[in-house]
């Protein structure tokens, strides 16, 4: 060889012996030369340059002359050599554990421009998951301590060593725009939301929801190809084996897999199994064998030194308590909101048709949302109510209901007022920062829009109609010169505002967990302002006894972050929540007093749903966490 240096590759034992060293002499061809045909003077030497950390290079005339006699008569050491040479780098960086990590000195620019903040806990995470669990991990950090940026900087080192190129990423539907936007903002990866059937082959990282992605043709086809890394986001919804999602997933072909999760054991210690069983089988053994070393009682284990030992080769949790993030303060106003003479009067004649039709018809759940809905939005603008009561004339045809609907409608289109919208701009101008405002209906941002922009403010629209360069258009105008953008519920999905602080929520959803997502644009890893949080909410209607509810008596502004999806999985979820509420509604529409009885019972609920789930995850920490 020409010109050799040894390289020292760490080759780790799969028996979990010591670690041996074994010398490999490599061959040099790069090197940079003035002229190939001046030659520098005899046996002059250019400076060492480092190839890598592990081995650098100089040249000589000598060797240089030496090469390009071997090139002109095609003798040169054959390409395994550099093939071994190249994997031989890659094994040492993998497994040198004083190996600094590339993504954080090849990110360094774009997270000082992003405000992205690289915390201890998940620099430690990401070192461990590729030092010692060979990329293979279940990331199980408490809600909001950012597994998902873990996740992501784990990826994209193996993607920067080049071990990584081709990646699925399975989430609930609701989260793809999240991971989307993370993935290209703070981490430099364009990644494809999955669509069309045609987008698995030819897509080299793509985001797709779990439920779409688990049915055919879509299964046939991810069966069919092998990925390098599969991300799993919520992965406790693998936790039973005998699933479509646990039997899909397990059939996927894939070199390394991550599996996020805050709630690895919910109910039952089986649950825990089957999920490390999918990661690394055979870690916990067979079931039986699982059961009687390790299972006392479903949610209590026996042997817990020993189980913590192995679950430690699988699994990371770190605790609040035991990092160093901390959210900024979150301050919650009520922004009450009277009506004026003729909003009023809309809105008692709104009730009192609900009320009547529910009388008349019974309680049929279709029939009922749509009464409720109408009520809602009398709340939020007439120019919503009177787009709905419009559709709701071409839909009936006996004269009487209406006859009823169009003396409503013309009701609403005379409204000369909207209190709400008032109060709204006297808000904003009071506020004087970018606003966030948050309504659920196209009709009201419209109208909104138009009203703030009345009064000289910059405004920007958001919502689901938009594609994602759109969106990303959007959010850019909105933090360079924007003053307001108003967002529906659909529009509020997949990216975050940070360098925003104030949030009104114009229009209060039922589902607590759309209000904490609402929220949680803002108030998330990397905001650095205290953030301040209106809940608009008009006096004696429909909206006071929401507000009553999710404010005064749950006292969900104050929870924890993370903790309201357990109180409402431990409630049956947030959907079942919503239903009840319409379901409670529409059964008390003419008794007010009831009405508010029947929201207290539900607040008894979800205390003592609470109370369960604190109980909950302090029996499950005591063992869990190492």
């Amino acid at each position: 060889m020409v010109l050799e240096n040894d390289v020292d590759v760490v080759i780790p034992d799969k028996n979990l012996i010591p670690l041996r060293t074994f010398p490999i002499t490599v061959p040099i061809l790069t090197f940079q030369f003035d002229s190939l045909y001046q030659p520098p003077p005899e046996e002059e030497f250019t400076p060492e340059v480092p190839v890598t950390e592990h081995f650098g290079a100089a040249f000589s005339r000598s060797s240089v002359m030496e090469i390009l006699e071997r090139i002109s008569q095609r003798r040169w050491a054959p390409l395994d050599w550099y093939l071994l040479a190249h994997q031989a780098e890659q094994l040492s960086l993998l497994t040198s554990r004083h190996e600094s990590l590339l993504v954080l000195t090849n990110l360094q620019n774009r997270w000082k421009k992003a405000g992205v903040v690289a915390y201890p806990h998940q620099i430690a995470a990401t070192e461990q998951v590729i030092k010692e669990m060979n990329g293979c991990a279940i990331l199980a950090d408490e809600v909001g301590l950012g597994k998902t940026i873990e996740a992501c900087m784990i990826m994209k080192e193996y993607m920067l060593r080049g071990m990584v190129s081709r990646v699925l990423i399975l989430t609930p539907a609701g989260l793809c725009w999240q991971w989307y936007g993370e993935l290209k903002e703070k981490f430099g990866v364009l990644a494809t939301i999955q669509r069309s059937e045609y987008d698995w082959e030819r897509s080299r990282v793509i985001i797709a929801s779990m439920d779409r992605a688990k049915r055919n043709p879509h299964r046939e086809i991810i069966h069919s190809l092998t990925y390098d890394m599969v991300i799993i986001d919520e992965a406790h919804k693998l936790k039973n084996h005998k699933t479509m999602n646990w039997q899909f997933v397990n059939g996927i072909k894939r070199k390394y897999t991550l599996m996020l999760t805050a709630t690895p054991v919910q109910n039952d210690l089986s649950e825990l199994y089957t999920l490390i069983t999918l990661l690394k089988p055979g870690q916990l053994g067979t079931y039986r064998e699982f059961k009687r070393h390790f299972v006392l009682d479903k949610r209590l284990p026996r042997q817990s030194e020993r189980l913590r030992c192995l679950l430690s080769q699988v699994m990371i949790r770190n605790r609040r308590a035991t990092t160093s993030v901390e959210f900024t303060k979150r301050h919650v106003q009520s922004v009450p909101i009277q009506f004026s003479p003729e909003e009023d009067a809309l809105y008692k004649c709104v009730t009192c048709y609900m009320q009547d039709s529910v009388r008349e018809l019974g309680y049929a759940a279709q029939n009922v949302l749509a009464l409720i809905t109408l009520q809602r939005e009398v709340c939020s603008t007439p120019l919503a109510a009177a787009v709905t009561l419009e559709r709701l004339i071409g839909k009936y045809s006996e004269p009487k209901m209406r006859a009823r609907l169009e003396q409503l409608h013309a009701m609403a289109i005379s409204c000369s007022t909207c209190s709400k919208a008032d109060r709204l701009i006297e808000l904003v101008n009071r506020i004087g920062d970018k606003v966030l405002v948050f309504t659920e209906y196209r009709a009201s941002q419209q109208y909104l829009r138009w009203r703030l922009e009345q009064h000289g403010l910059v405004t920007l629209g958001f919502d689901g109609s938009l594609s994602s360069s759109r969106k990303d258009w959007v959010r850019e105008l909105f933090r360079r010169q924007g003053d307001v953008l108003v967002s529906t519920e659909s529009g509020g999905e997949g990216l975050n505002f940070q360098f925003a602080c104030h949030v009104i929520n114009y229009d209060l959803p039922w589902n607590p967990m759309r209000l904490e997502q609402r929220i949680g644009r803002v108030h998330r890893l990397g905001q650095t302002r205290p953030v301040y949080v209106y809940n608009m909410a008009t006096a004696n209607t429909i909206e006071e006894h929401i507000l009553y509810l999710l404010y005064e008596k749950i006292n969900m502004f104050n929870l924890v972050i993370g903790d309201l999806e357990l109180i409402l999985a431990e409630l049956g979820n947030a959907d079942k929540l919503e239903a009840r509420l319409y379901e409670i509604v529409a059964e008390t529409a003419h008794d007010p007093e009831r009405l508010r009885h029947a929201l207290e019972h539900l607040a008894q609920e979800f205390a003592g749903a609470q109370a369960q789930v604190r109980a909950q995850k302090e029996k499950i920490d005591s063992w869990l966490t190492w």
